[in-house]
């Protein structure tokens, strides 16, 4: 554990603590549910006092990170919990890195719900798709759509699974990935010729699931994923 701290430089001290946890709860070094070092072991691996180390776990506290429990430690809160989808986006908007990996999360889960939704989706659900498809459309002809389309479209597909916990888990990354939307539409329409890809993509992915083509609908979703991914990949050797 001591290995991963680093000395503070003088700043703002409990400002320093705080986004030296932080970074390592963005970079897995501190895993859901561990507890974190005591005050007193903080502040001599950090070099610092420990009412610095003390307001500093207060300030995570009230971010959500960490939980204080009196006389049982501090611990790593949970990230799928659904009060810490603020504090995961705060993550996500200051690392560029878990755009990708966000990425890697929404390509096993939307495309099981794609393969889900083909087989489970209503008529009035094969409806909504086919508006929020339109909607696309009629935007990709004045050069793209907006972005909560396309989250609209991709929260349709898992609603249609009518599995509750796979709405429950992908409920709490989908206001994450609407930031992943947004800085991926934004680098695609920059390309000639992007525009009617990804539109020809949705339109595939739709295709499956009102064809109730399960594995159609997987693989047309795991094609436009892989998009995004590679994306995402080329944004995070740029960063």
């Amino acid at each position: 554990m001591a290995s991963v701290f680093r000395p503070i430089r003088p700043k703002k001290i409990s400002e320093e603590i705080v986004e030296q946890i932080k970074a390592l709860i963005s970079a897995g070094e501190l895993k859901p549910g561990e507890k974190i070092p005591s005050e007193r072991e903080l502040a001599g691996m950090l070099g610092v006092s420990r009412p610095s180390v003390r307001e500093a776990i207060m300030v995570l506290d009230a971010m959500g990170l960490v939980e204080a429990r009196q006389g049982g430690g501090t611990y790593v809160r949970s990230l799928t919990a659904a009060a810490l989808q603020d504090p995961l986006l705060t993550l996500v908007e200051e690392n560029p890195a878990m755009h990708y990996a966000l990425v890697e999360v929404r390509m096993g889960l939307e495309t099981w719900s794609a393969y889900l939704a083909a087989q489970r989706a209503t008529d009035e659900e094969i409806k909504r798709l086919r508006e929020l498809l339109g909607i696309m459309e009629r935007q990709a002809a004045q050069g793209g759509w907006d972005a909560d389309v396309d989250a609209q479209f991709h929260y349709a597909i898992t609603a249609a699974t009518h599995n509750t916990l796979q709405m429950h888990v992908l409920n709490t990354i989908h206001s994450l990935f609407h930031k992943t939307i947004q800085v991926a539409l934004t680098e695609f329409y920059r390309r000639d010729g992007m525009v009617e890809l990804l539109l020809e993509q949705h339109r595939a992915i739709f295709e499956g699931i009102a064809e109730r083509n399960p594995e159609k609908a997987r693989t047309a979703m795991f094609r436009h994923l892989t998009l995004v991914e590679e994306k995402m990949s080329q944004l995070q050797g740029e960063a």
